[in-house]
């Protein structure tokens, strides 16, 4: 089981983090799944409560990343990005040719984050 940290969750971080196993997946924006141009909230502030919490728990930012850029940011303020809408929009627009724009999209996300 993978807890999620919401915008939301404000008080409930500490305990969500506590009982956290594996990793702690922390939602970057309210809303639906799906890429977004921006991300607006205050991840640093719900990693840095997390780590308060639980320092021993990996914290991954996901929900909205859709980009190199954007993986850049959530990657230097956690321990991981989750990315799926932007994948499966490329499934979704390639079909079964969806191989080699998906391994260009994950590699430029690779080299965004080292």
């Amino acid at each position: 089981l993978i807890s999620l940290v919401a915008p939301t969750s404000h008080d409930r971080i500490h305990k969500i983090a506590k009982e956290a196993e594996g990793f702690l997946y922390v939602v970057s924006s309210l809303g639906v799944t799906g890429t977004r141009q921006s991300i607006q909230t205050d991840l640093d502030a719900m990693v840095q409560a997390i780590r308060q919490a639980n320092p021993d728990i990996p914290a991954a930012i996901g929900f909205g990343v859709s980009n190199p850029s954007q993986a850049k940011e959530m990657a230097d303020l956690s321990d991981g990005v989750i990315i799926g809408s932007a994948i499966i929009k490329l499934i979704d627009q390639y079909q079964d040719q969806a191989e080699q724009p998906i391994r260009d999209f994950t590699r430029s996300i690779v080299q965004a984050i080292k």
